[in-house]
């Protein structure tokens, strides 16, 4: 594991109707703050990398789709800089995880629909000054394949 990063295990509650699934709630024990929430989507195949922040956890859940979420700790200082952890999510597999400032991450849709996640960071986006900083999903120092 990655210093920092929690995992919560999510249930969907399925009837007749459809399902229902609990994400995130402020008494939960991984929850931080709240900042915003936000759905983004990736296309099959297509690959969403790489990008940390230095101010914001970020919580993902993925909630159609299937995706493959890709972690690397880049924190010179952290116990365990340097590594690396993916994990597939979707509603077969249901999770949230949190992502702690400091952490590149990124995903790949891996299903043969689009995959679509659920992102609650604990600070909404400064459109002036984005708390975002990025290296190419490909040609970069971390080692990870999203060939895979």
């Amino acid at each position: 594991m990655i210093r920092g990063v929690e995992i919560k295990k999510l249930k969907v509650n399925y009837d007749t109707r459809g399902y229902l699934m609990e994400i995130l709630r402020r008494d939960d024990k991984i929850f931080k703050r709240f900042g915003q929430v936000y759905i983004t989507t990736a296309k099959p195949g297509v690959v969403k990398a790489w990008h940390y922040h230095k101010l914001q956890d970020d919580y993902f859940c993925c909630i159609f789709g299937k995706m493959r979420l890709a972690l690397y700790d880049a924190r010179k200082k952290s116990k365990t800089y340097g590594k690396v952890l993916d994990f597939e999510l979707g509603l077969n597999n249901p999770k949230l995880v949190k992502i702690p400032r400091g952490i590149y991450h990124g995903f790949k849709c891996i299903s043969a629909v689009s995959a679509m996640v659920v992102n609650t960071p604990t600070l909404p986006y400064n459109k002036k000054k984005p708390d975002e900083y990025r290296v190419d999903a490909f040609n970069n120092d971390i080692p990870y394949d999203w060939s895979k």
